[in-house]
């Protein structure tokens, strides 16, 4: 059902727009503006007719403005059912206006306690209690209230209006109030972390299992799941304020898969790990191809390379912005490549253009610049009940390696002996990688026997597992992954240790001269 909005009611702290947004109102739908302290000034200012919110209240803000809104005046004309003739009875006879609009961005708690230094009573004060109230009215009567929480619905909103003659849709409506309850629900999860926590300024830790107060909010519909026939949707968890697959900007392309966005997040934690330009091509999960150089056009090539049959189809990660070189390279008409999406901090504008032409399906997407590492827990559910456990970071020390054969390592084959683990902990467990410099020429992955996966490696690499190294996510429980790892031309290996049989497999190594370290740390990934 189409309504008119007749009277609005606006307390922004973010004033983004908000002038343009209220003149348009006024001067085009004849809206009749409401506001409090702060906005009513930059309305006034801005040469706009605005009523006081204390003259609908008949009654001042208080308590330095704690208290404004929260009165019978406002709630009534909010709450009012339009459609009950007892409800708009109770209006007429104590001369309570209906408010049909509400316009209230929240107190900025989370950029106030997200500042190095702020104090506990910062922070309290940033607590907003009447903005939040007033958007749980409107948003439960969105029968006949529209309720706007974020600057970037004043656009499609004005919109709307000019195609319905100053009128919304139930439609419209609705799916503002259930923005504006994902707010509110944001909003109180951030606030319970910072008192969880201990409030430590610009130090919200959501790494810990031991506190959990879940929420998810909706990022978008999916078509469907894994497979046609699930459902799917994505959301967030409100912890994403780095660059990551919830956060990023989708530049081109069809809609995102359940599948894309797995992987789209395995390629780019990938590809976040180095310090050099690198590419990582992911499929159903796991990397087929990864590698860093000094260029990343060069990058892409030795990545797509490693294993271009399981590249076909895949999920190309970068820890750079792609350029020209890069994007020609993706586009080489001789290759025929097929790439689902391209994930990357950036763009270059003429390499966006070309990819854009190239192709109208891919997904092109944009993260901003990678800084650290991915923030919040890991989650995994099970049949009655969730895993919950902090991310697989911060565990490596190189420095701390051990070289535990007759032979150590030469720098070249220590270097992609430390790219190799660095990779193989994406790889589903039982992992295997081979690579030479710095390329994956080799995977095995998700085996139930890890010789089998070092078989499964060494077919994939061909004759480029001669001269490799391997790396292996645990340890290995026979020597017979060393003598199969021999067989291949591997000259070194890196694994965690620690099984019984270590002594079994130095000596295998000691026998065929291959050189080995022990990490002490394991990268299952089930």
């Amino acid at each position: 059902m189409l309504r008119p909005i007749r009277r609005a009611l606006l307390s922004v702290s973010d004033k983004t727009g908000l002038v343009d947004f209220a003149r348009e109102l006024a001067s085009k739908y004849g809206v009749e503006l409401i506001a409090t302290g702060g906005t009513r000034k930059a309305l006034a200012d801005a040469g706009l007719p605005v009523k006081d919110i204390s003259e609908l209240t008949k009654f001042p803000e208080i308590l330095d403005g704690r208290v404004k809104t929260l009165h019978p005046a406002i709630y009534a004309g909010l709450l009012a059912k339009r459609d009950k003739s007892e409800h708009m009875q109770t209006l007429v006879e104590h001369a309570l206006p209906e408010i049909d609009l509400v316009v209230c961005n929240l107190y900025p708690f989370e950029q106030t306690v997200a500042k190095p230094g702020v104090t506990e009573a910062e922070a309290i004060e940033n607590i907003d209690i009447g903005g939040p109230c007033m958007v749980r009215a409107a948003a439960k009567n969105f029968a006949s209230v529209t309720i706007i929480v974020d600057p970037v619905s004043y656009g499609p909103v004005l919109k709307e209006l000019g195609q319905n003659a100053g009128q919304l849709s139930r439609e419209t409506r609705r799916e503002l109030a259930s923005g504006a309850f994902a707010r509110i629900a944001a909003y109180d999860h951030a606030i319970a972390n910072y008192f969880l926590t201990g409030g430590a300024p610009g130090e919200v830790n959501f790494d810990d299992p031991d506190v959990l107060p879940l929420l998810f909010i909706p990022n978008q519909k999916l078509r469907y799941g894994e497979n046609p026939h699930q459902r799917a949707a994505f959301y967030s968890d409100g912890t994403a304020d780095h660059p990551c697959v919830a956060t990023a900007e989708q530049l081109h392309g069809k809609e995102l898969s359940y599948n894309n966005i797995l992987d789209l997040d395995s390629a780019l934690n990938l590809a976040r790990e180095f310090a050099a330009p690198a590419c990582v091509v992911v499929k159903h999960n796991n990397p087929c191809g990864a590698a860093t150089a000094g260029k990343l056009a060069d990058a892409f090539g030795l990545a797509w390379d490693g294993d271009p049959l399981s590249a076909f189809g895949g999920i190309i990660a970068f820890n750079r912005p792609v350029d020209v070189d890069t994007a020609s390279a993706l586009m080489d008409p001789k290759a025929k490549r097929f790439i689902e999406c391209v994930i990357a901090p950036d763009y270059e504008p003429y390499a966006l253009e070309g990819l854009r032409k190239w192709k109208e399906n891919v997904r092109l997407l944009k993260t901003g610049e990678l800084t650290g590492f991915p923030k919040g827990l890991d989650y995994r559910r099970v049949d009655g009940g969730l895993l919950v456990q902090a991310r697989d970071y911060g565990a490596d020390k190189p420095d701390a390696w051990k070289v535990v054969t007759k032979r150590k390592p030469t720098e070249a084959e220590f270097n992609a002996l430390y790219f190799s683990w660095f990779v193989c902990k994406h790889v589903k467990s039982n992992a295997i990688v081979l690579a030479r410099d710095t390329q994956v020429v080799g995977v095995g992955a998700g085996q139930m026997s890890r010789v089998v996966s070092v078989e499964i490696a060494v077919k994939k690499a061909g004759e480029k597992s001669k001269g490799s190294v391997l790396a292996s996510d645990a340890f290995f429980p026979f020597p017979d992954n060393v003598h199969a790892a021999a067989a291949a031309g591997v000259t070194a290996i890196i694994q965690p240790g620690g099984s019984v049989k270590d002594a079994d497999s130095i000596a295998a190594c000691d026998e065929h001269g291959i050189a080995m370290l022990f990490t002490g740390v394991r990268h299952f990934r089930h």
